[in-house]
């Protein structure tokens, strides 16, 4: 006699978002809640130097990228959290940008306007994340924080061209594809 067992199990797949690794506070400067982290970056800015061996920040948002653009919630365990959830809107807004490029010299064009725009900081109209940073306390914080992001957009930028297009000029679709996701439910212009 022969018994068939058959075993139902329910597999619960729980999905975590990906956390920055730079938690540690010590010396790092702030301005409006964002830590002013260290690039590995040759782009003029208030950002201190990194060595081009070690992981920066941007490094960690277009690695966690692909990731975290599916979440629409983010449990901030670091204020380095809090600069990867920007940079992932931002990443989400240049990938808009670069959609309709098909060449890595139109998408040149594409991110070079992005970065001629104004950037605006935490109280001003056409900044995404109301409540999450705090407000400028003086005109030099804002213009320390006005500066940094535009320094660390221009580095993300840069990096993002090298992934979103591969060696011969053509759009990688694997990466452009992301262009129509929403991150956090956040529609971007």
């Amino acid at each position: 006699m022969i018994f068939l067992v058959h075993i139902h199990l329910d597999i619960v797949v729980k999905w975590q978002v990906y956390h920055s690794s730079f938690v540690d506070e010590e010396g790092i400067t702030k301005a409006c809640g964002f830590p002013l982290l260290h690039l590995k970056s040759h782009i003029k800015g208030p950002a201190p130097v990194s060595g081009q061996d070690r992981t920066d920040i941007v490094d960690e948002a277009i690695t966690f990228f692909r990731a975290n653009v599916f979440f629409r919630n983010f449990d901030i365990k670091s204020p380095a959290d809090k600069l990867l959830i920007y940079l992932t809107f931002y990443i989400n807004v240049a990938l808009k940008r670069l959609e309709g490029c098909r060449t890595l010299a139109e998408g040149t064009k594409a991110i070079i306007n992005l970065g001629l725009e104004k950037v605006p900081i935490p109280g001003e109209s056409g900044f995404p994340f109301p409540g999450l940073f705090a407000l400028p306390q003086s005109q030099k914080e804002a213009e320390l924080l006005r500066n940094y992001l535009k320094q660390i957009r221009e580095e993300t930028s840069g990096r993002l061209l090298s992934v979103a297009y591969r060696h011969n000029g053509t759009p990688n679709k694997w990466w452009l594809a992301f262009a129509k996701r929403k991150f956090m439910n956040i529609i971007v212009p």
